[in-house]
């Protein structure tokens, strides 16, 4: 088949994306296909027109990129795609949209407030840290509603760093996410599925960064500075079967589909709390999902060939 690779585009995570971009070329060389890398950053619409593709494969992350568009894009010129559809896309990727969503379908979420600039600039900077404090209080996590690689996440100990955490935020996104802080263990799950097919729910990930407190942006995709451990150690069954049980609610209450990621902080009670579920995860070498589908005996080209037979798949029930 002919496969339009999509990655790069304009968005902060443009290089993860040709990384993830790169993987999936050789992937598909590997069985025997024919890829072709489409950069999103220019003239995507007339490329995808051109190309004579069979299916497209969606490589992208970051604002713009992995938030519905493209797959309403595809979905308009009849190429099969990768992953989640338009809606689910976009309601993931909106960390506050997502978050309303879990609460109300009683998955568990940290608890959080959302402020724009213009909810900001209304009730005035003093009204917003006093909200925060009250409702939510310290230490708390402050995050662009719509970014991702943890850009612009802030882990916010007193009053005294919530301005500059604010301002750091909106940088990436006019809308921010203010959400206690839950302290644990972090893990990653991946989810293989969805729509007509049953969900497979993959060992999960433990993520321990080696040089910093939390799992930044070079936590994620350097060599060598985050510990992942895959199956993670030392939890009873019981907790991992909840994970895996809170994990799959995440999934399919944002209607998720073909692949995704749900990550979660694990309490000291071993209750799990779901930060964000992510539809276009990456696939680099430092990646959580090839790790998880390694564990579970999925190489990356078998990973990839699911995929493509689950957007045919998902194109004929659309």
């Amino acid at each position: 088949m002919r496969v339009a690779v999509l990655c790069g585009g304009r968005s902060h995570e443009r290089t993860v994306s040709l990384r993830s971009g790169a993987r999936v070329e050789q992937a598909l060389l590997h069985l025997g296909h024919e890829p072709v890398l489409v950069d999103t950053e220019e003239n995507v619409e007339q490329l995808l027109r051109d190309g004579g593709f069979d299916v497209a494969f969606i490589a992208l992350h970051g604002r713009g990129e992995e938030d519905g568009g493209i797959q309403a894009l595809l979905g308009a010129l009849g190429i099969p795609y990768t992953g989640s559809r338009s809606t689910p896309c976009a309601a993931a990727y909106d960390k506050a949209r997502a978050k309303r969503l879990l609460v109300a379908a009683n998955v568990p979420t940290p608890r959080f407030v959302t402020f724009s600039e213009g909810s900001i600039e209304e009730q005035g900077a003093m009204g917003a840290l006093a909200e925060a404090r009250e409702t939510i209080g310290y230490p708390l996590v402050v995050k662009p509603a719509r970014s991702g690689s943890s850009l612009g996440t802030r882990f916010v100990e007193d009053e005294e760093a919530m301005p500059r955490a604010l301002l750091g935020a909106m940088s990436y996104d006019v809308h921010v996410v203010v959400e206690t802080h839950v302290s644990g263990r972090e893990l990653a799950v991946t989810l293989l599925g969805g729509g007509d097919s049953e969900v497979r729910v993959l060992p999960a990930v433990e993520i321990v960064p080696r040089n910093a407190d939390w799992f930044d942006y070079e936590s994620r995709y350097a060599h060598g500075e985050t510990e992942f451990t895959c199956p993670p150690e030392g939890f009873p069954p019981a907790v991992l079967d909840r994970v895996a049980e809170v994990a799959l609610a995440a999934y399919e209450t944002l209607d998720c589909s073909g692949f995704g990621r749900v990550d979660m902080i694990i309490d000291d009670a071993g209750d799990p709390w779901v930060l964000e579920v992510a539809t276009a995860p990456g696939l680099t070498e430092t990646s959580l999902v090839p790790l998880a589908c390694e564990a579970a005996g999925i190489a990356l080209p078998r990973l990839v060939e699911l995929l493509l037979a689950d957007a045919l798949a998902q194109s004929v029930a659309d």
